[in-house]
């Protein structure tokens, strides 16, 4: 159960990224995890992360209006296989 919530979360997100990022960094996102008011968003590299960084703070009041249960936003780098 937790397992299918999760991944729902995980689609939610990737949507809703989709719809809020430019192309360019939309494409290099490999994750994205909501756990324990957490969402943690993975990008491919440490040069796309800092990127996605930057426009994740300009997205985070509109990222906490869209799940209130967010209270931190966190990205990562999580290279693809």
């Amino acid at each position: 159960m937790r397992v299918t919530h999760q991944a729902a979360r995980a689609g939610f997100w990737t949507e809703w990224l989709s719809r809020h990022l430019p192309p360019q960094l939309r494409t290099r996102i490999s994750g994205v995890i909501e756990r324990d008011g957490t969402l943690v968003i993975c990008a491919e590299s440490a040069a796309w992360s800092a990127r996605l960084r930057y426009s994740i703070q300009e997205l985070e009041p509109q990222i906490r209006a869209a799940a209130a249960g967010v209270t931190e936003v966190q990205v990562r780098v999580l290279p693809r296989d």
